[in-house]
């Protein structure tokens, strides 16, 4: 049985009321709407993700590659949520020679991910080259005090401030940003950050 740190959202192990896992959920069924062709849902956890993606979004995606750093999480994965869209791999996100080793994707999902990343820029390389051009990245994060900075979690390496995320995403053609409270999600104003503990964006890479 997957061992429950408190930081990796479980599915099994948790009442439909809990708040942390209702806004994972959210943000999979947010990103439906701008997924397609073949996808990657990067540091893919414990699975319920691309699972939810295979499901609803079978008519317009080709597949699905969860990639994972854990071995342990990544045989969860393909044990508790397997479709025939569906595939699980282990994989570090910052390995140089990752899109080499995985192809071309026409969306990138990584939710979650970029606060547990030490290499934050080998990690967003890694990104832009695995995207095809014209590809779409949705990519979540948690805003805190800023890089650097010591933050609430254990697990985390840093909390990005607002303007340090806003920031990350200028080699893209189109960005698009939103943030999150709970399962709310709404278009990015950023007089009203104190309400929106999480921030969203949806890049377009140039064709």
């Amino acid at each position: 049985m997957l061992k429950d740190t408190g930081e990796r959202v479980i599915p099994e192990k948790m009442k439909i009321t809990n708040g942390l896992l209702l806004e994972h959920i959210a943000r999979y069924h947010f990103a439906a709407n701008y997924v397609h062709g073949r996808v990657l849902d990067f540091a893919s956890g414990a699975g319920y993700g691309s699972h939810i993606i295979a499901k609803q979004c079978k008519k317009k995606i080709d597949e699905v590659l969860g990639v994972d750093i854990d071995s342990e999480v990544v045989d969860y994965a393909q044990k508790t949520y397997y479709h025939p869209l569906s595939t699980y791999r282990q994989a570090d996100v910052t390995d140089p020679l990752l899109p080499e080793k995985l192809g071309k994707f026409d969306t990138v999902l990584s939710f979650e991910t970029i606060e547990h990343v030490e290499d934050e820029e080998q990690f967003l390389s890694n990104i832009y080259h695995l995207l095809k051009p014209g590809g779409t990245l949705v990519l979540s994060t948690p805003f805190g005090q800023g890089r650097g900075k010591p933050c609430g979690s254990p697990f985390h390496v840093h909390q990005l401030t607002v303007e340090e995320f806003t920031n990350l995403f200028h080699d893209y053609e189109e960005t698009t940003f939103y943030f999150q409270n709970g399962v709310l999600i709404e278009p990015a104003f950023l007089g009203t950050r104190d309400h929106y503990p999480l921030g969203i964006v949806v890049c377009k890479k140039q064709h």
